[in-house]
């Protein structure tokens, strides 16, 4: 116990549950009498504290570093330092899984894009809701900046359904050169086939059980998986396509 706040508290209680005098309390916890009597100051960190813990609440699954930039966007500047201290006493430390030792690999490297709407990885995530019907997000992601043009949320998304947003996306003006994903009955059949060859992409299948071929989309799917699927209760579906939109 080497904080002043709580070796007041505790002089305060040895006082009042034993009947100490003031001098005996604080000769047992080895507390300056001066340091008893002295009224602290207000905490200037407060208002920090406060927009701390609102800001983690909001974003559950953001660390230290992503929550001091966004306090950096609203104006905010800080030490990174006085943040980190103030997240360690608020106790906002996320409890982090355990890594498991993998064997190492040769990676492949695969071509980076030189500029946005050259390419794109999608790929399926699964969700429930509260009544137990199933529900399937296909999420688009734009390997050049991260951006996500579109998330799309349905009982069901098949082949003519992946072509559907795709066209719309084609329409606004937003459509790839090359279109990455996994070997799907959704993403391999005729209609998206047949819509590639009319709007002229090139579509990339990755190798059966090669996740990390993908692993764009893959880390953006985790991410979105524990700050809205897992952080939310879908009631229907339409309340989940409000909420992954927001």
């Amino acid at each position: 116990m080497t904080e002043p706040a709580l070796r007041r508290q505790a002089a305060r209680q040895i006082i009042k549950a034993h009947g100490y005098s003031e001098r005996r309390a604080c000769q047992l916890i080895e507390l300056n009498r001066r340091t008893l009597r002295r009224i602290p100051l207000p905490d200037r960190d407060e208002p920090l504290r406060r927009r701390l813990r609102e800001l983690a609440e909001e974003r559950r699954r953001f660390g230290c570093p992503r929550l001091y930039l966004l306090r950096r966007r609203e104006g905010l500047v800080v030490n990174h330092k006085r943040v980190e201290r103030l997240y360690r006493e608020e106790a906002l430390s996320l409890r982090l899984r355990p890594k498991r030792k993998r064997q190492s690999h040769l990676r492949v490297v695969q071509p980076a894009p030189t500029g946005p709407n050259e390419q794109w990885a999608m790929d399926f995530v699964s969700d429930s809701l509260d009544n137990g019907r199933r529900m399937k997000v296909l999420t688009i992601v734009d390997l050049w900046d991260r951006r996500c043009p579109r998330l799309e949320a349905d009982s069901s998304i098949p082949g003519d359904g992946v072509v559907r947003v795709l066209e719309q996306l084609r329409q606004r003006g937003e459509c790839p050169k090359h279109l990455r994903s996994d070997n799907g009955p959704e993403f391999t059949g005729k209609a998206l086939d047949q819509w590639a060859t009319m709007a002229g992409v090139r579509l990339e299948f990755i190798r059966p059980g090669r996740p990390m071929e993908n692993g764009h989309v893959e880390c953006f799917n985790g991410k979105f998986r524990e700050e809205c699927l897992n952080a939310h209760a879908f009631r229907s579906l339409a309340e989940a396509r409000d909420s992954i939109e927001a």
